[in-house]
């Protein structure tokens, strides 16, 4: 169990945390993220507890820093296991744009965790799970969603979400779309990569709606308000939303889903871990094809397609 190892993206806070702390109980652990000072922290603090762990540094929103990280980590020469795309962004004022100009939501939930994907693939253990953290802000149809303002996924093309541009009739929200669309791009290509891997176990996970996290901001007095008032509205509010979670709960249930010796494959799952329906569309077969495609395509333009495998 301990020659184990896990690969887990945006690691040092909120979900990626709590599935970091669990996991490294079963076995080795790659940390992957953009600050060296914030991994290493996590890293010492993981190894106090016997844990043998590696940090590698990478940007998801750049494709060169993804296909590094790759070399680093197929390096390692580690027998793996499991990789957790957790790392994601919202944007909720003006959007940024990656080195390459790429709309930077885009870039990172989207992209990012797909070419890390499709670079770790053939060294991944056969039955190896891949899960990758999506939203169900993807989905059109999604009541809580559209109440909080998204108007689900607007894909247009992988290269045109990475201009930046969005089908029409999409939210006024600043941000929504662009992270709908990103995370729709991702729940489709997972679903096709699934059908693409059989050796492998690639399934998607809604974590819920988590206001603990830090995808909504680094304001002051919303980050006093997370650790201070949303827990007791957490515990008021669950029997009313259940979609309600927490860091630890979500951690909790991503590490059943990344250990569990009979999960499925090509599963979209919810904030407790059983399977779910998203939107008609990122269930699409060929929509997830054309996803694939278009991505695929997008990064060799940029010239960041070559190969990783040494």
């Amino acid at each position: 169990m301990r020659n184990d190892a896990y690969v887990i993206t945006g690691p040092t806070s909120g979900i990626g945390l709590a599935a970091a702390r669990r996991l490294a109980k079963k076995g080795t652990l790659v940390l992957v993220g953009r600050s060296p000072s914030k991994l290493q922290k996590v890293a010492r603090a993981l190894g106090r507890r016997g844990g043998a762990v590696h940090t590698v540094v990478a940007d998801l929103a750049e494709p060169a820093d993804v296909l590094r990280a790759a070399k680093e980590i197929r390096a390692l020469g580690l027998s793996l296991v499991g990789l957790v795309n957790n790392a994601g962004i919202r944007e909720a004022g003006n959007p940024t744009q990656n080195s390459l100009g790429w709309d930077k939501s885009f870039a990172t939930n989207h992209v990012g965790p797909f070419l890390l994907t499709e670079a770790l693939a053939d060294v991944l253990r056969d039955g190896a799970r891949v899960l990758s953290v999506v939203s169900a802000v993807e989905d059109p149809g999604r009541k809580p969603a559209v109440a909080a303002g998204f108007r689900g996924g607007r894909y247009l093309s992988a290269q045109a979400c990475a201009r930046g541009e969005w089908a029409p009739g999409g939210s006024t929200r600043p941000g929504a779309d662009s992270y709908a669309t990103s995370k729709q791009a991702l729940l489709a290509a997972t679903l096709e990569l699934a059908r693409q891997h059989p050796r492998l176990r690639i399934n998607a996970l809604e974590p819920g709606l988590n206001p603990l996290t830090g995808l909504g901001g680094s304001h002051p007095g919303l980050r006093a308000a997370q650790i201070l008032v949303f827990p007791w509205l957490i515990f008021l509010l669950k029997p009313f939303l259940p979609i309600l979670t927490t860091p630890a709960q979500a951690g909790r249930v991503m590490t059943r889903l990344m250990t569990d010796g009979k999960a499925p494959t090509g599963t979209y799952f919810d904030e407790r871990g059983r399977p779910m329906q998203g939107s008609q569309l990122a269930h699409s077969p060929e929509f997830g094809r054309r996803v694939v495609v278009e991505t695929r395509a997008l990064v060799e333009e940029a010239g960041q397609g070559q190969r990783v495998r040494s």
